[in-house]
C-alpha cells in the first residue's frame, strides 16, 4: 500500500479539487482500498472531532500510511486467471496441487506473499503473520475483509481478537470492484506496524 490508490481504482481524481467543491480544502492523501482505506477516514474524523488542524491530520496519516499491511486469500486462482493476475498453467496446476497463496498489495498490485497447501494452512499462516506483525498495544487498528464469507470473517476476527485482547474487530465487505478480481470467498486482514 505505498503507492496512489489509482494503481488499483479509476475513482481517484485528477484535479486538486474535485468539481462542485469550491473553497473546500481537501486533500489527496489517503490510498488504499477497503479497511484500511476505511480505518484511516475514521481516524482523520476523530482527529478532526478533537479538534487537530488538517496539517496534522495530514501528516499523522501519512506517517501510517507505509506501515500497513494487507493480507488476504482467495478460494479460487480461477479469478485471478481470468483477470490476468497469474498465468493460467500457473493456476491450474495451483489448484491441482490445491497451493493457496498469501496475497498482499506492494506498490498498488497485487502480489504473492507466500504459498502454503491448503487454505487450512493458508489461514494459520495468515493468522501468524497478523499476531507477529501487529503491535501489542492497540495501534495496529485491525481489520478484518471478507467477500461473500461472512462466516469465515467472523471466525477469523475472533480467533485474532483473542490473543490481542482486543474489542470485536471491525469487519468490511470486499467492494465489487476487487471480488471481480480475486472473486467471491475472499478473506483478508488489514493493519498498521
Amino acid at each position: 500500500m505505498h503507492s496512489s490508490s489509482s494503481e488499483i481504482s479509476g475513482t481517484v481524481f485528477g484535479a486538486d479539487r474535485p468539481p462542485g467543491v469550491p473553497g473546500a480544502d481537501i486533500r489527496r492523501l489517503i490510498r488504499g482500498v477497503v479497511a484500511p482505506l476505511a480505518t484511516l477516514v475514521q481516524l482523520a474524523v476523530q482527529m478532526a472531532a478533537a479538534g487537530e488542524t488538517v496539517d496534522v491530520i495530514e501528516a499523522r496519516l501519512a506517517a501510517m500510511i507505509p506501515r500497513c499491511r494487507l493480507y488476504f486469500l482467495v478460494a479460487t486462482l480461477e479469478y485471478l486467471a481470468k483477470g490476468g493476475r497469474i498465468g493460467g498453467a500457473q493456476a491450474l496446476l495451483g489448484s491441482v496441487l490445491q497451493i493457496k497463496p498469501i496475497l498482499t498489495l506492494r506498490d498498488g498490485r497485487v502480489e504473492v506473499l507466500e504459498r502454503e497447501r491448503t487454505h487450512k494452512r493458508a489461514l494459520a499462516r495468515l493468522q501468524e503473520l497478523v499476531l507477529t506483525q501487529i503491535p501489542r498495544d492497540g495501534s495496529g487498528h485491525l481489520c478484518v475483509m471478507h467477500a461473500d464469507v461472512p462466516e469465515q470473517a467472523l471466525a477469523l476476527a475472533e480467533e485474532l481478537r483473542g490473543p490481542l485482547n482486543l474489542p470485536p474487530l471491525p469487519i468490511f465487505d470486499v467492494p465489487p470492484a476487487i471480488v471481480v478480481h480475486g472473486g467471491p470467498g475472499i478473506l483478508g486482514v488489514s493493519f498498521f506496524v
